[in-house]
């Protein structure tokens, strides 16, 4: 350790939710509040005076804001500029990208937005930015009264008003599709980075469970609390910082934290309750022990796919699949909320076709559908399924799979009191290889040989039998 530096570093885990210690002076803030050393924050954007650290912090923040919370600029994406090189009014506006010429930042000649998507498709920062609006017909912009460009959000600002170290006023523009986003994106710009703090230290007293020290607890976390006088009701101020506090037991969740989870002493539950599994989860292990004892191997699939997967691949429509739909998807491949287990048991299949045949995989897990009788449009149900893939179809192993699943759940095949199957029409199933499964009178599932242009759209070779049950009838 000869000539090591004496210099300590932390490694600081930030959680996902706190978009308030993305930088030095959040952290700071945050750990001043902690130590019961509060203060009062007052933010201006006039009479900034900027060092090269925070200069260089202001930039930064902004970059992790646009990480985070803004979505890599999809909802939200800011420009900061020199105040005193500009004058307002301000238009914020859409044009061709043929019609809007302007010097970007930190370029020395003037380019149309056409010519800057190929320039930045080589940047190693920028290109990642391009596909927001590269495909549109037409850009956004925005102009200060003299018609100078500020910038084309969320790719570039204009190089004419570009903030520096000499920087007295700032002018912060934000663009967004998301309002809730915006706001919470600029207070926290602003009221970390160009605030005045006045600390003050306190005594740190032992903590109880009194109202009053919860209050001290909240308010060590950032969130100023006070005892309201009425009873133990405690009166909590939630700082335009904390995005993350939506719901009381976020507050609750801070208390906790500053009491430490490990100080809390155990205790016996005051009401005498004897813990019991539900019976759908109990039915679900006791099924899948005796299905992995039939030979069948039980795989653990995604609940989310693409749309493709559980409507073109199955040679189904996607309107009617009852699918809930994720508004904000972060891929392609996670789209949807399943409706069937029959894809993930595919694509496992199309991942491992190189091992010996035949491959025999089942499932029981959860699907969900919409349901507008539910609170919340929509439900989960527990299905079985299992497929058989091999050089011959096997339609008799999974027949057998099924009357050896209602042995076990001690139905008798029976037309009226029973189980029974019938001919049925499928478009995911091969014609004629299909039949419809009823429990009691009632339809439960299908089974039978895939369709040749279903197992080709899942990158499959060989014949592929296949069955799918609802389990929930059977409790």
């Amino acid at each position: 350790a000869e000539g090591a530096s004496d210099v300590v570093l932390y490694k600081i885990d930030v959680p996902a939710n706190r978009y308030d210690l993305l930088c030095l002076e959040g952290l700071v803030r945050g750990l001043q509040v902690f130590k019961e050393k509060p203060h009062a924050v007052a933010a201006v954007l006039h009479d900034v005076t900027f060092t090269q650290e925070r200069y260089e912090s202001f930039i930064e923040l902004q970059e992790k804001l646009h990480q985070n919370i803004c979505r890599k600029r999809t909802l939200v994406a800011i420009g900061t500029h020199d105040l005193d090189t500009i004058s307002g009014p301000f238009t914020y506006t859409a044009k061709p990208p043929g019609d809007i010429r302007f010097k970007p930042l930190n370029q020395s000649k003037e380019y149309t937005a056409t010519e800057l998507m190929s320039l930045y498709k080589t940047d190693g920062h920028l290109r990642h930015y391009l596909h927001i609006i590269e495909n549109e017909p037409l850009y956004p912009i925005i102009y200060d009264s003299n018609g100078i460009v500020l910038s084309m959000p969320p790719i570039i600002n204009g190089d004419h008003r570009k903030i520096s170290l000499n920087t007295k006023n700032i002018f912060i523009e934000c663009t967004a599709t998301d309002l809730t986003k915006v706001n919470r994106f600029t207070v926290i710009l602003i009221l970390l980075l160009f605030c005045n703090n006045t600390i003050y230290t306190l005594q740190f007293k032992r903590l109880d469970e009194s109202a009053e020290s919860i209050a001290q607890l909240l308010t060590r976390m950032c969130l100023r609390s006070e005892v309201s006088g009425e009873g133990d009701l405690i009166q909590v101020e939630i700082p335009p910082t904390r995005a993350d506090v939506i719901h009381a037991c976020d507050i609750m969740e801070d208390a906790a934290i500053a009491y430490g989870f490990n100080n809390i002493v155990r205790s016996t539950p005051r009401t005498y309750t004897v813990a019991n599994q539900l019976p759908l989860n109990k039915l679900t292990e006791l099924l899948r022990q005796d299905l992995a004892a039939a030979g069948f191997t039980e795989a653990l699939t995604f609940a989310l796919c693409s749309e493709e997967d559980i409507a073109d691949k199955l040679r189904k429509n996607i309107a009617e699949t009852r699918a809930v739909h994720i508004s904000n998807p972060k891929t392609a491949e996670f789209q949807v909320a399943r409706t069937c287990l029959l894809p993930g048991l595919l694509k496992t299949l199309a991942a491992n076709r190189k091992m010996p045949l035949p491959l025999k995989l089942f499932e029981i897990s959860d699907v969900v559908l919409k349901d507008e009788t539910k609170d919340v449009g929509a439900r989960n149900n527990r299905r079985l399924c299992a497929v058989y893939y091999n050089k011959s179809p096997g339609f008799e192993v999974i027949h057998g799979l099924l009357d050896r699943v209602m042995q076990l759940l001690d139905v008798k095949p029976d037309r009226n009191q029973g189980y029974h199957i019938q001919a049925a029409e499928d478009s995911t199933f091969f014609p004629g290889r299909c039949a419809e499964i009823f429990s009691c009178g009632k339809s439960i599932g299908h089974l039978g040989v895939l369709h040749p242009d279903v197992i080709s759209r899942f990158e499959l070779t060989m014949p592929c039998s296949a069955i799918d049950i609802d389990i929930e009838p059977f409790l």
